[in-house]
């Protein structure tokens, strides 16, 4: 797909491309090589290729935007090359099943871009892989849900082992703000978030973990967020509700500022996914305003992930912020 400056939009319906295990140049589905382009409503699924890493989508150009759409049951979801030129925008996507199964193809894998956008996706179930991995130098991660099937169970895709349901291997200035991130039982890693584990020579290394609700279904293991050693800068954590075991963080020099944590927190409905927590007086009122990024960015917590793939605008209903990815109804 070399033409640059183009809009490809399913209408009357959602086209369902199916690859049957075939490829385009033995990388992808569509190998997006134009510049500006933009995918809306398609769903993709089948690429396989004899590397073990055949995409729904390959992409080489500068700038991709995708909407509205659903990527499973690839090798890849979505691939990426080094293009430090370019911005990624994915917003209001499914992603699930995705991923060969041997740890190294992901649901979605950003490399070494200038910027990553990734907000109101629903990520889940990749196949041994990570929900989400981006290299990208700047990563703006809110209002998503990562989440993955328990095992047995089948939604829209079958039930995965992912491993990380956020990794940033290389750091980055990165926010990671109002997403449900949900850690099933016999994941591949116990960890939740990874930041900064494969080293961060060249990047920006400030972090920050907002109003998101982490749960970790894990009775004995797992860290919630994991920063790698060589991350100096203190990671700021603030206003997230941490259901379940493990330590909020592995750096010691983390800032942690108006957090909770219970083993078991009361939700809506647990065991169908609706992670909306119910009203407890630790939680309600009980955040504070998160200021700014040290590049001036606002960390306040401006919507919520609405199932599936969608987000309502989030309001204050008290005084003071709720903790966690959304207001107390």
């Amino acid at each position: 797909m070399a033409p640059s400056n183009l809009t490809i939009r399913g209408v009357n319906g959602r086209p369902k491309i199916a690859a049957g295990g075939k490829s385009a140049g033995g990388k992808a589905i569509w190998v997006v090589s134009g510049n500006n382009i933009t995918i809306d409503n398609v769903e993709m699924y089948g690429a396989k290729v004899v590397d073990k890493n055949g995409a729904a989508l390959r992409l080489e150009g500068t700038n991709f935007t995708m909407r509205n759409s659903f990527l499973h049951d690839n090798e890849n979801g979505i691939l990426s090359g080094v293009n430090t030129a370019s911005t990624i925008v994915l917003e209001n996507n499914e992603f699930g099943h995705n991923g060969y199964g041997d740890g190294y193809s992901h649901n979605v894998y950003i490399g070494k871009a200038g910027k990553l956008t990734f907000r109101y996706n629903y990520s889940h179930d990749a196949n041994v892989g990570h929900n989400l991995k981006t290299r990208a130098l700047y990563n703006t991660i809110a209002y998503n849900r990562f989440s993955s099937l328990r095992s047995g169970e089948t939604g829209s895709t079958a039930a995965g082992k992912p491993s990380y349901e956020i990794d940033v291997p290389n750091g980055g200035t990165t926010f990671i703000i109002g997403n449900v991130i949900m850690q099933p039982v016999g994941g591949n890693n116990p960890n939740i978030v990874a930041y900064g584990e494969e080293g961060v020579s060249g990047y920006a290394t400030d972090l920050y973990v907002v109003n998101n609700t982490f749960i970790n279904d894990e009775s004995s293991r797992g860290y919630f967020v994991m920063v790698g050693g060589g991350v100096t800068t203190p990671a700021k954590l603030i206003n997230n509700l941490f259901s379940g075991y493990g330590p909020m963080s592995t750096q010691a020099s983390s800032i942690k500022t108006a957090n909770y944590q219970a083993l078991s927190v009361g939700f809506v409905n647990k065991a169908a996914y609706d992670l909306r927590p119910l009203a407890n007086s630790l939680i309600v009122n009980a955040g504070v305003a998160p200021g700014n990024s040290t590049n001036g960015s606002s960390l306040n917590a401006a919507a919520s992930y609405k199932h599936s793939a969608s987000g309502i605008n989030r309001t204050m209903l008290g005084t003071k912020n709720d903790i966690g990815a959304y207001e107390v109804q």
